[in-house]
């Protein structure tokens, strides 16, 4: 593992319900299961576009 890479902490903030189906398979992709669950991830290109695809969904924090 690259000691550059920031990792980011992801907490989901707001329910999935009523969400495009897209958005609903990201916060998936993510590792999001529920409101409150948080998942630790790598800085990546691929993970920052699914953040801000769906950044009114959460929270993120860099550690």
């Amino acid at each position: 593992m690259d000691t550059n890479v920031k990792r980011l902490r992801i907490t989901q903030q707001k329910s999935l319900i009523g969400r495009l189906p897209s958005h609903r398979k990201t916060a998936r992709a993510l590792g999001l299961k529920r409101i409150g669950h948080t998942v630790e991830q790598d800085a990546t290109g691929p993970i920052l576009g699914m953040i801000r695809k769906i950044s009114y969904l959460l929270k993120v924090e860099e550690i």
